[in-house]
């Protein structure tokens, strides 16, 4: 080759899996890896305009792709009352009261961002915001997403009283006399759509470039949108993300997974597989794609609407009739499943109890049954508790194992409003990602952000510990579910690349593939397992250039 535009020298090379290369130099041409080539022949690459990248030491590896996140919905909450960080239930409370006197014009206070584990039951009430909002609704999401917060305002112009009953798909809390208490769960916040403002376009085009700010410099370089066309609850991302496109500013490639409505049918296939194709006639591919379709087969645990095999219990330890929540009929599941396949979709399952998971690895299978193999690449994500007769089926099926480590951790939202209402002996069976390993399952991974932190170094750390930094707790469902470090990382890079259809250019550092990149100092692969989450991005590179740097990185004079 010639000259190289960008060399990378100094440092060890993690190319996407195994142990890093070392004594090796990266030389980068036209946005792609031109070389990968022994250091001691590296100044025969260099020009009068090449640039020289010390590493000094740091890790240069593949940019972090991530598999199941909410960029738009993430950076609109920035944009809007963020109660992310709050450190308590008062914390909260006084950040909407301040957010509300800064911005006395707004008819609606909206955002989000809240901690089940800040309240009792995980359950907020509206006397909190009618305490502080009392003149003009107030609507808040959860930390997760699964729980809407809202003040009486809000539930008098819904028409909500006593006498409004749980909808299918979730459930009202409720006072002694049965009004609502103010937390509305899963489905039951989509009870304000017809009185909640539209969407500004606007603001999700602000929260677009603001979250890819924030990701970018994560070491973000693509991602997986979990919810285009999604409820009113989330924006639909779709058109933010094409006048993006069209502005040149989405410097990141895009899979957005378009949202499977719970009480449409079979007919959405149609739709779907319609869009995929007019979206495809207008946007490069490289860029943005919507050949996904996101399937949430459950809710969550801690509000007991995530679907198990066992009852959940109540808070004397007692089993209930309560084994949670099928959003989709499971046959409808496999129906829809089998269609999507044969479509050319992939299918991005939210599957977070072990019967969601089971009913889910039921459509993929009756989908392969159907089909035959295809190149769908179906996956999983969250994959809370999973039944050891499951793990092997993933294999099975080739479906993708899609994990939010960060989860996977003892934790106040998980130690008091979930283990202790599930059947005994459910922790075991708590992100099995050993298991999935030991089973030769192929893992992507995510963040889910702004449900939690996007930081993929934050997430690697509780894959390979099982315990967040500082916790005298042991770790989540015993040491043997830990992930080596290789291994969590090629999930974070190689493995989302894979899951995003976007593994034959990205995802790896190869001869010829895009320089989508990132600079992790310390290497984390020389400091002990507890200090992991001590590795931080230096810069950010996408298709050659440098598009964050923490520092100005060390230029070295090879010539």
């Amino acid at each position: 080759m010639g000259v190289a535009e960008v060399l990378f020298v100094g440092g060890p090379v993690f190319t996407g899996e195994g142990a890093p290369l070392t004594g090796v130099a990266v030389a980068v041409t036209a946005g792609r890896i031109a070389a990968i080539v022994p250091e001691a022949e590296a100044s025969a690459l260099v020009g009068d305009g090449t640039r020289v990248v010390d590493l000094d030491g740091a890790l240069l590896a593949p940019g972090f792709q991530d598999a199941h996140v909410h960029p738009v919905s993430g950076g609109m909450e920035l944009l809007q009352c963020n109660l992310t960080g709050a450190a308590d239930a008062a914390d909260s409370v006084a950040r909407i009261k301040a957010y509300a006197d800064a911005n006395p014009d707004e008819p609606w206070i909206l955002g989000g961002g809240w901690s089940m584990d800040h309240f009792p039951g995980g359950a907020p009430t509206r006397g909190l915001l009618d305490a502080i909002v009392h003149d003009r609704p107030v609507l808040l999401l959860s930390r997760d997403h699964h729980s809407t917060w809202v003040n009486s305002v809000a539930i008098r112009l819904a028409g909500l009283d006593a006498s409004t009953p749980d909808p299918a798909d979730g459930r009202i809390e409720r006072e002694a006399d049965g009004s609502p208490a103010g937390t509305f769960h899963e489905g039951a916040g989509e009870m304000f759509a017809a009185v909640r403002p539209e969407h500004d376009p606007e603001l999700a085009y602000r929260g677009l470039l603001a979250a890819q700010d924030e990701l970018i410099a994560l070491g973000i370089t693509g991602w997986q949108d979990a919810a285009v066309g999604a409820s009113s609850i989330i924006a639909d991302p779709l058109d933010a993300y094409e006048r993006a496109v069209r502005d040149g500013v989405l410097r990141v490639h895009v899979v957005g997974a378009q949202w499977w409505e719970r009480d449409a049918g079979i007919e959405q296939v149609e739709r779907m597989t319609a869009k995929r194709d007019d979206l495809a006639s207008r946007v490069p591919a490289d860029r943005l794609t919507i050949s996904t379709t996101k399937i949430m087969v459950d809710g969550v645990a801690e509000n007991q609407t995530a679907a198990m095999l066992t009852p959940y219990k109540d808070p004397h330890g007692h089993f209930t009739g309560n084994t949670g929540l099928s959003f989709v009929d499971p046959a409808v599941v496999r129906e829809a499943v089998t269609a999507l396949d044969a479509a050319g979709m992939q299918v991005h399952f939210h599957a977070l109890g072990d019967r969601a998971v089971r009913e889910a690895l039921d459509a993929v299978e009756a989908a392969r049954d159907a089909n035959g193999a295809s190149d769908g690449r179906h996956h999983l994500a969250h994959l809370q508790v999973v039944d050891a007769a499951e793990v092997p089926r993933f294999a099975e099926t080739d479906a993708v194992a899609n994990l939010q480590a960060l989860w996977a951790t003892h934790e106040p939202q998980l130690d008091e409003l979930t283990l202790p209402f599930l059947r005994d002996g459910a922790e075991e069976r708590h992100y099995p990602f050993g298991d999935f390993a030991r089973a030769g399952v192929r893992l992507a991974a995510g963040s889910d952000w702004p449900v939690s932190s996007a930081d993929p170094m934050d997430a690697i750390h509780i894959a390979v510990t099982r315990v967040y930094p500082g916790s005298a707790s042991g770790p989540l469902g015993g040491a043997h579910q830990r992930l080596d470090l290789e291994t969590a990382m090629a999930a974070y890079t190689s493995g989302s690349a894979y899951v995003n259809h976007r593994d034959h250019d990205t995802g790896w550092v190869r001869e010829g593939y895009l320089a989508n990149l990132v600079v992790l100092s310390p290497d984390p692969f020389s400091v002990p397992a507890e200090d992991i989450h001590l590795a931080t991005v230096d810069s950010t590179w996408i298709e050659g250039a440098a598009v964050y740097e923490r520092t100005t990185a060390t230029e070295r004079d090879l010539a």
